[in-house]
C-alpha cells in the first residue's frame, strides 16, 4: 500500500510542476492534462526502474515523453513550449529536494530509493 501512496504522490507532484509552469507563461494547461503528463512520466520511469535498467536510462527515458506530451497539450510555438519545459524542470527540482529528504527518493519515482 505504501508504494501506491508513493506513486500517487509522485504523479501528483510531477503533474503539479507542469501545471504551475504553464500558469507562469499563461498557457494554462488544464490540471487533468498535467496529471496525464505526470502519470506518463512517473509510470515510464517506474517501469524502466522495475526492469533493472541502469540509472542513466531511468533518468533519460521519461524526458522525451514529458516533452512530447507537453508540446502536444500546450499547442504553442516551440520557444514558448521550451521555456515552459525549462520552468517545469526548475519547479520539479525545487519539489524534488524536499521530497527526496522526506521520502528518501532519488527522484519522484517511488521505487527508486536513496542508497
Amino acid at each position: 500500500m505504501k508504494y501506491v501512496f508513493d506513486f500517487i504522490l509522485a504523479v501528483s507532484l510531477n503533474g503539479f510542476s507542469y501545471f504551475i509552469a504553464s500558469l507562469i507563461f499563461k498557457t494554462e494547461l488544464p490540471f487533468w492534462q498535467a496529471l496525464i503528463i505526470g502519470f506518463a512520466v512517473v509510470s515510464l520511469g517506474a517501469l524502466t526502474e522495475a526492469v533493472g535498467s541502469p540509472m542513466w536510462l531511468i533518468v533519460l527515458v521519461p524526458f522525451p515523453v514529458g516533452m512530447f506530451l507537453l508540446y502536444t497539450f500546450l499547442n504553442v510555438a516551440v520557444p514558448q513550449w521550451f521555456l515552459t519545459y525549462v520552468i517545469t524542470l526548475a519547479i520539479y527540482t525545487a519539489i524534488h529536494i524536499p521530497m527526496s529528504y522526506f521520502f528518501h527518493f532519488h527522484s519522484l519515482i517511488p521505487a527508486w530509493k536513496l542508497s
